[in-house]
């Protein structure tokens, strides 16, 4: 069973405290369910023979909702090369695509099966991972495209129809591709592109008679993608192009890396606009990539370090509580990929839990309350607050501060008056730099809980 911890011993709060707006909850206004929005990329490594680590009841105790299988390909303990991308399914591509013996399953049948004994869905990534050598291999154009939509097929056969000794799993969610749009600037994709070797069009053709094909051998499945990296101008394009062919999308899908969460929440209803623009209102609106970064070059180190830190934990957080009140559907964080620096939910070295494993142990905990109910009174941009209820009236409320301003020392005190309850009980379980979701006391009184939050910090609370 998992249990918080405390990561260093408590010390007193800033000395200087200043006091934030009053926020209020209310538990008769129901807003609606609390979503799926501590999804991931990759799954949980279970603890082996002779000095092997793992992370697999943390990872389990998280209650992940998704595991998206993209760049699973680069981790030796998921299978490495032989496992989820195409050409590690199908390694040769001159073979019979409905012959079982053409197709390599054991590698991604023992990760796939690790996943959902975590009480984790899949959403399995059809494609490639991304390639930044200067030789290239699975991200350049299949050479037949009704062909590779035929392997696609057999993938899915496999692991919900029993096709070629396979599974009953009915994974749902099949995506078509990762980020082709991250070279097109330019023309870049024809010098040395990373993700699709390819023009535009080609891909567009790709995607067209994939989904067209999938959606007509499973009507009952999501299929979508494409995952865009964030090109909305080639977004645009595809999404026009799909309109023209009439071409079925169950989701979209799109990525985005920050460091505001405005930043995020803000592209959320873009992207739901530019969907509906093309007649996609029902699709779903998936963001399965995201994560804090300032650059790509030479601000990359700082990222890497703050993402890895408190401020990540708490840009996770808020990223999630904003995009709770917008319109998208799901989140998948990159990444929970074991042995990367890009995962900042366990220690690189031990696997153990770190503060940024927290948001998603917390948003769990109101996934299980179930329902959102209004929060009103946060004037403050720096506070990011979320609220549930569970069906005996209990509430749990996320309360997160957030800032990117390494310059802002000053603690706040804040307040979270309850409507309508009589608080019994209030238990604070806080992270910050000295805490890893630690029981911490707070002040309750007439129907009012009071605690302090440091800079970068946040606190679930427990309410009866």
């Amino acid at each position: 069973m998992h249990s918080p911890r405390l990561f260093l011993a408590s010390v007193a709060l800033f000395a200087t405290v200043a006091l934030s707006a009053q926020i209020t909850v209310d538990p008769a206004s129901v807003v609606g369910p609390i979503k799926p929005m501590h999804g991931v990329n990759n799954g949980p490594k279970e603890v082996g023979n002779d000095q092997s680590r793992g992370n697999f009841d943390d990872y389990a105790a998280a209650c992940i909702p998704f595991a998206r299988t993209h760049d699973a390909a680069f981790q030796s303990d998921y299978g490495g090369e032989h496992s989820v991308d195409i050409t590690g399914i199908f390694p040769d591509f001159s073979k019979d695509p409905y012959d079982p013996a053409s197709y390599d399953f054991p590698m991604t049948d023992r990760y796939l099966k690790t996943i959902r004994e975590a009480g984790t869905e899949v959403f399995f990534r059809l494609g490639q991972k991304i390639e930044h050598g200067v030789k290239k291999y699975g991200i350049l154009p299949p050479a037949d495209f009704k062909k590779w939509a035929v392997i696609c097929e057999h993938i899915i056969r496999h692991y919900n129809q029993g096709w070629a000794n396979g599974f009953n799993w009915n994974i749902r969610y099949w995506e078509i591709w990762n980020e082709p749009d991250l070279d097109s600037r330019n023309e870049a994709w024809k010098v040395n592109p990373r993700t699709w070797g390819g023009s535009p069009e080609q891909f567009f053709d790709l995607y067209t008679i994939t989904a067209k094909h999938l959606k007509s051998c499973f009507p009952e499945l999501k299929i979508g993608g494409p995952a865009i990296a964030g090109d909305e101008e080639w977004a645009d394009r595809f999404l026009a192009h799909m309109q023209k062919n009439k071409v079925p999308m169950d989701f979209f899908s799109w990525h985005i890396y920050a460091v505001d969460p405005v930043s995020v929440s803000s592209k959320a209803d873009r992207m739901r606009v530019l969907m509906d623009k093309y007649g996609y209102k029902d699709a779903e609106s998936i963001l399965n990539e995201w994560n804090y970064v300032k650059g790509w070059s030479t601000e990359y180190p700082y990222s890497v370090d703050a993402m890895n830190s408190i401020k990540g934990a708490c840009f996770t957080a808020s990223v999630m509580q904003d995009c709770q009140d917008k319109p998208v559907d799901i989140l998948m964080y990159y990444d929970a990929r074991v042995g990367t620096i890009f995962n900042t939910l366990f220690d690189f070295y031990s696997f153990a839990p770190t503060s940024c494993y927290y948001p998603f142990y917390a948003w769990s905990k109101l996934v299980k309350c179930g329902q959102q109910v209004k929060v009103s009174g946060n004037s403050d941009p720096e506070l990011h607050v979320t609220a549930a209820k569970d069906s005996k009236g209990r509430l749990g409320i996320l309360v997160t501060r957030y800032t990117d301003n390494n310059n802002v020392v000053t603690a706040k005190k804040v307040k979270v008056n309850v409507m309508g309850m009589r608080i019994n009980e209030a238990i604070g379980h806080r992270t910050d730099k000295h805490h890893l979701f630690t029981e911490v006391p707070v002040k309750v009184k007439d129907g009012t809980i009071e605690f302090n939050l440091d800079p970068t910090s946040f606190i679930y609370l427990s309410v009866e």
